[in-house]
Formats: structure tokens, sequence, C-alpha cells
């Protein structure tokens, strides 16, 4: 065998034998909606699939393309030129944990999300975490790119129980997704790595440095990526969130204390630190967005 068809037969293998079935029945994400169920701090959530959206449901054709660029340059640059997940990351990622002599970051893909919340199990392992690769390369040949994204954005946790973006906007800035500016949609996005620690933003009603400095990095991508002009970018950051009662417009510094603490973590107990950006050019993500 190749080489290079070897990592996918591995893939197969794996996720056949990791006690979790092989591949679910995608073609019901078409025709139903995923409801998350919250258990409260301490315990895990779960989806659940029905035939109604639940409430605050937001189409992704109603979301502005702006919007959908605050959070894909923030959690994947790449998502509309990967496969599923993005092996480069994958490589980066393993590369650091190691010269640093722990996990620095995640690596999990869009799509990798959505699989991972709407079929697997909370374990942590290797053959979960392989089932999980090679069924986000399956997914995508199912349901598409777009209502992989709609269903990320419908699920994604953005705070203590507040999952989607629709209850997200309504809740820190009272509007709908698709009244989002630039800067509320870079909040958002902020969160995104661990809400529940990252949303203490909110409750101090000031944003703390770490918010500051990722906030004008995702504002400062989205001009990378051609979503804002370094004008736009301006007005936007010298304009207060809704909810700020202390306001700070000057530019932070590129890095600094994490003074959020280290109570809570991101998704499966990674590092809360961003994904890099991806080996694509910067531009290539908005083909599709």
């Amino acid at each position: 065998m190749k080489t290079r068809n070897l990592f996918p037969a591995l893939l197969v293998l794996a996720a056949c034998g990791s006690g979790q079935g092989c591949v679910p029945k995608f073609t019901d994400l078409k025709k139903k909606y995923p409801h998350v169920i919250y258990h409260g701090r301490k315990l895990p959530s779960e989806v659940v699939l029905k035939e109604n959206p639940p409430p605050f449901w937001a189409p992704i054709s109603s979301i502005p393309k702006r919007v959908k660029g605050a959070i894909l340059v923030s959690e994947d640059w790449a998502f509309f030129q990967h496969g599923g997940y993005d092996e480069k990351q994958i490589q980066e990622a393993i590369k650091e944990s190691i010269e640093a002599g722990k996990l620095t970051r995640g690596a999990s893909t869009i799509t990798q999300q959505v699989v991972r919340n709407l079929y697997l199990s909370k374990e942590k392992s290797i053959g979960r975490k392989v089932h999980e690769l090679w069924l986000s390369t399956k997914i995508e040949k199912v349901i598409g790119k777009q209502k992989i994204l709609e269903i990320y954005f419908n699920i994604a946790e953005m705070g203590d129980g507040i999952f989607g973006i629709g209850q997200a906007s309504r809740r820190y800035f009272q509007k709908s997704p698709s009244e989002l500016r630039p800067k509320e949609a870079a909040f958002l996005a902020m969160l995104l790595p661990s809400p529940k620690r990252y949303s203490v933003s909110f409750t101090r009603k000031e944003l703390s440095g770490y918010a500051r400095r990722t906030i004008r990095s995702i504002l400062n991508k989205m001009v990378m990526a051609h979503y804002l002009t370094p004008e736009e970018r301006d007005a936007e950051w010298a304009t207060p969130l809704a909810f700020e009662t202390k306001i700070d417009v000057s530019i932070p510094p590129e890095s600094g204390p994490d003074e959020e603490g280290s109570e809570e973590e991101g998704a499966e107990g990674e590092s809360s630190k961003p994904a890099l950006e991806p080996s694509p050019s910067p531009n290539q993500s908005l083909q599709s967005s």
C-alpha cells in the first residue's frame, strides 16, 4: 500500500473498531435540527435531533458574511479548503506541544467540532480522536460545507448555558445575528475556545486584557482576509461594545497575561490558545463564505 493511502486506511480501521460504530446517518441533518440539552456547569451537554428548529435558530443565509468571517479567521481559516481536518494544523500543534512539553493548543476544525458534539462521546482516547477525523471526512461529502457551518453556528457554546449565535447575540447585544457588527462578532469569536471563562468580560462590563488583544487580533485577521478594510477595522475598534462601562480604545500589546484565570478549560481540556493562520492564503477563505 502506498504511504499516501495508509493514513485514510488507518482511520477506517480505528473508527470501526472504536466501539462507537462506523458512520452515523448524516442525511438526518438535512431534515432535522440539533437541540443542545444543557445539564449545568459540571456535566457535559448533549445534542439531540428534532423535527423543528430550536428557539433562535439562525439559518446560514441570515448570518452576515463579516460575522461568519470573524468566526472563520479565529477558529478555522482554511475551512473551505480542507476536507474535514487540517493536516498541517495537526502537525504544527503536535510540534508546538512537544517543544512546550504540554498541550499548547487544539487543532480541531469546525467540521471536527460538529462531529464531536453530535456523534461522539467525551472520552479522551486516540481511538475516539481518530474516529472523529474519519467521520469529519465523511460528513462533508454528505451534507456539505454550508450545512456544517450552519450547525456549528447554532450549537457552539458561547457562554454558560448559551448555545448558538442566536442566543448569544441576544444575550450579549440584544439583537439578532443579522444585526451584529464586526467587533461584536469578534467578541463572540473570542469566547469560543473557553466560553465560561472568557465571558467574564461581559459579567464585569469591561473587556479584559486578553479579550482586547484577541478581539483586535481577529479584526486584524479580518483585514488580512479582506472582510474589512483597515479603515473599517479602526472604526470598529473605536466603537465600544454595548455592555462596556469602562472603555479603552488604545491599541493593546500583542501578548500579555491571561487575567481570566484557569478554572475553565476549552473543549476537551485543550488549551484555549486559538488556532494559527492556515497554509492557504487568507483571501481563499472568502471563496465560499
